[in-house]
């Protein structure tokens, strides 16, 4: 065990983490998970928001067994490994502010980091000016970190703070498997409070088992690695240091490869599965994405993974995005296939804004 932790933690860890999600996204895509869409953090958790009734945009609604097995995974290779260590207090309420803002800004661009780089790896080239909005966004998010942004430290917590999101996603599985309708329509019909697509991208799902096994493997491995698509932008500029973005050119070449086997490489601008081509705002929504992730510290995927091992602070990320959701979807910021929602481009321009005022005014604060 000690040596799989140690070859995990190696140089190699993110390298073997990005080529086994490299795989198993284009797989997930080929037994029914929407086109180019894999695992997208964002999406997903979005589709879960959607489950819960936090929105009511009926064709994004499902709970996704991948997350669940995220959190799950990530709790296995913490409790193995001796590294469940509930902590908080760092700001949470502002991690929930980051959270909201970027799950809004992925939701201009239709989707997160993760599916920037499955939609490059399937032939979708509006995915390009998101990946270079990501890089922009993240370029912002170091220069707030170079004048001193601090979201404060982290301090031991009671284990009861770190369990919330692990039994928090079993409650999902549980309401994933049962499906219970208490709930009744105006017309005395069954519904809710689980709500589940019956068309559009949340209709479309791998086997449930399947997913949720996909979700547990990642878990276990990016927890070790520390796997970041956000975190290896700003090792590159920050500091130089290659070690976590090897692990995206694994997931990007692992995934492009795929494609081409399974035969889902579809090159072009035009038709892309649950996508838009206005540039400019998949541009934006990635740089108020690429800022929020790197003032949290990590990618929707590093967070998921770091409330599996015990942070509360990044659990309550979490629920900020699936709040970000909801509030994208209720009042037009969302995107659609036919290009950004109604009010889309103006919150891009508030949250860069807002979270700039952030970034240039907090400071980690030192009591005696």
């Amino acid at each position: 065990m000690r040596a799989i932790s140690n070859f995990l933690t190696s140089r190699w860890g993110p390298i073997i983490t990005g080529m086994v999600v490299g795989v198993l996204a284009p797989v997930l895509v080929k037994l029914g998970n929407p086109g180019n869409m894999g695992i997208c953090v964002a999406c997903f958790n979005r589709d879960i928001a959607g489950a819960l009734g936090l929105h009511r945009a009926a064709v994004v609604q499902y709970i996704r067994p991948e997350i669940i097995g995220f959190v799950l995974g990530a709790l296995l290779a913490a409790l193995l490994f001796r590294e469940f260590k509930p902590r908080g207090g760092s700001s949470p309420l502002i991690r929930f502010l980051l959270g909201m803002f970027a799950m809004i800004g992925a939701l201009v661009f239709l989707g997160c980091p993760w599916r920037a780089y499955f939609r490059l790896s399937g032939g979708d080239w509006n995915a390009i000016p998101g990946i270079l909005g990501l890089f922009v966004g993240v370029g912002l998010g170091i220069i707030f970190l170079k004048r001193g942004f601090s979201l404060g430290r982290s301090r031991p917590a009671s284990p009861v703070a770190g369990w919330v999101m692990p039994v928090f996603v079993v409650i999902l599985l549980v309401l994933l498997v049962a499906a219970p309708l208490f709930g009744r329509s105006a017309e005395g019909n069954p519904v809710g409070p689980i709500f589940f697509s019956e068309k559009g991208p949340g209709s479309q799902h791998a086997p449930l088992l399947i997913a949720l096994g996909a979700g547990l493997l990642i878990g276990f491995l990016a927890q070790r690695s520390r796997f970041c698509t956000v975190g290896a932008l700003r090792d590159i500029i920050l500091l130089r240091d290659m070690h976590l973005f090897n692990g995206v050119l694994a997931l990007l070449i692992a995934a492009f490869l795929t494609n081409l086997a399974l035969g889902q490489f579809k090159p072009g601008f035009e038709s892309q599965p649950v996508a838009h081509t206005n540039l400019l705002w998949n541009f934006g929504g990635m740089v108020l994405a690429g800022l929020a992730f790197t003032m949290a510290g990590g990618c929707p995927g590093r967070q998921v993974f770091l409330s599996g091992e015990g942070d509360a602070d990044a659990g309550i990320f979490v629920i900020g995005m699936l709040v970000g959701a909801g509030v994208a979807h209720t009042f037009s910021l969302a995107s659609s296939t036919t290009g950004p929602g109604a009010y889309g481009p103006a919150i891009v321009i508030i949250g860069l804004v807002i979270l700039s005022i952030i970034g240039l005014t907090m400071r980690e604060t030192r009591t005696a």
